[in-house]
C-alpha cells in the first residue's frame, strides 16, 4: 500500500493500543499501491570504481549478485558478509590481503571472484565451511599464495578453478578428490612437478603454460623407507588400507592429518612417512580433453610424483620402465 498510508494506519494502531476511544482514530481505506510504486527487490549490482562504492548505506539484502571491482578494497566488507542470498560475488582488481573466515557463512555462494589481489592464503577453515557444498566457481589467480591447505580439496563441488600468476610450488596433494572439476588453470606459477593424485582428475580444459617443471627422474628415487617398518607406520597403513574409521575422539589430532594425507603407491596400498619416491613423466592428455601447451617447445608432458610402499613395488615398476625403454 502507499507508504504514507502505511504510516497512518501504525499510528492508529498505536492510538488504539493506548485506549483512545475508536471514533477519534484516524482510520482510511488502504489504497492497494500501483504496480510502478512498488520496487522490485535488487538481485544485481555492479560497482565499477572507489567512487561508486557505498559507503553510508547498507547493501540490498536480496543481493544475489554483487560485484565491486577497482575500489581499492584493502578487506571484504562485512556487510557483504551479511548477504545471505549471494550467489555470485566478484572482488577482482582490489587489494585484498585476507579472507575472513565468515565469508563461509554466504551459504548459497557457488561463484568467488578474487582475480588481482595481494592473497598469500586461503584458509584451510574456508575448505571445511559450507562452501565445500556450494562453491563452483573460484579464480584465485593474479594473487601472492605459494601452496594451498591440504583442505581445499574438500571444495569438492568445484568446477571452474583459476590459479594463474601466483607463486605456488606445489598443488594440494588430494588433489583427485575434485572429482567435478572441469576446468583447470594454473598457468605461470613455480611448479617443479604435479601431485600423485594428479592422475584422477577428468578435465575438459587445462593449463600449466609457463611452470619451472623438473625433468623426471624414475631411475634416481628418493628413499625414505624405514626397514623395517615402524609399528606405527604398520598400524596407519592397515587403518587406511582397510577403511577403518578414526577421528579425533579416537586419535590425536595430528596422527588424524597424517592419515589424511597418506600416500598410494602404485599397487594401492597406503604409506605414510616410509616409502620410495619418484617422478615420471604424464602426457597431461591422459586427465584433460583440452591441453595449453607447457612450454613454447609444444610439449603436453608433465613430471608427476610417483610413490612406492615397498622395494618389491619399486623393483616392479623398474623392470617394466627398462623393458619399454630398452
Amino acid at each position: 500500500a502507499n507508504a504514507s498510508n502505511l504510516k497512518n494506519f501504525l499510528s492508529a494502531v498505536r492510538l488504539a493500543h493506548q485506549g483512545t476511544d475508536i471514533g477519534a482514530l484516524p482510520l482510511s481505506a488502504l489504497v492497494p499501491a500501483k504496480t510502478s510504486e512498488v520496487e522490485k527487490p535488487k538481485t544485481k549490482m555492479i560497482i565499477t570504481s572507489r567512487r561508486d562504492y557505498p559507503l553510508t548505506k547498507n547493501f540490498p539484502y536480496s543481493l544475489e549478485h554483487l560485484q565491486a571491482s577497482y575500489c581499492k578494497l584493502a578487506r571484504i566488507d562485512t556487510r557483504v558478509l551479511a548477504l545471505k542470498q549471494l550467489r555470485k560475488l566478484d572482488l577482482s582488481h582490489n587489494h585484498i590481503k585476507q579472507l575472513p573466515a565468515t565469508i563461509g557463512d554466504l551459504v548459497c555462494l557457488q561463484e568467488l571472484n578474487l582475480h588481482d589481489n595481494h592473497l598469500e592464503t586461503f584458509s584451510g577453515a574456508l575448505c571445511t565451511s559450507t562452501l565445500q557444498r556450494s562453491l563452483q566457481f573460484l579464480d584465485l589467480s593474479q594473487n601472492r599464495m605459494k601452496a594451498l591447505p591440504s583442505e581445499f580439496c574438500r571444495l569438492r563441488e568445484l568446477v571452474h578453478l583459476k590459479l594463474d600468476d601466483n607463486e605456488l610450488i606445489r598443488l594440494p596433494f588430494k588433489m583427485g578428490q575434485l572429482r567435478q572439476l572441469r576446468f583447470l588453470s594454473a598457468a605461470r606459477n613455480k611448479l617443479p612437478f604435479l601431485p600423485s593424485d594428479f592422475r584422477k582428475l577428468c578435465l575438459e580444459s587445462l593449463d600449466l603454460f609457463g611452470n619451472p617443471f623438473e625433468q623426471p627422474h624414475p631411475l634416481v628415487p628418493n628413499i625414505q623407507l624405514k626397514i623395517p617398518l615402524t609399528l606405527l607406520e604398520c598400524a596407519a597403513r592397515a587403518t587406511v588400507n582397510h577403511r577403518i574409521p578414526y577421528g579425533c575422539h579416537l586419535l590425536p589430532s595430528h596422527l588424524c592429518e597424517d592419515l589424511e594425507v597418506a600416500k598410494t603407491c602404485q599397487c594401492g596400498r597406503a604409506c605414510l612417512s616410509s616409502f620410495i619416491q619418484i617422478t615420471v613423466t604424464m602426457n597431461l592428455h591422459h586427465v584433460a580433453h583440452t591441453v595449453v601447451l607447457v612450454d613454447n617447445m609444444g610439449g603436453t608432458d608433465a613430471p608427476v610424483i610417483c610413490y612406492f610402499c615397498s622395494l618389491d613395488c619399486y623393483s616392479q615398476f623398474l623392470d617394466r620402465y627398462l623393458q619399454r625403454n630398452a
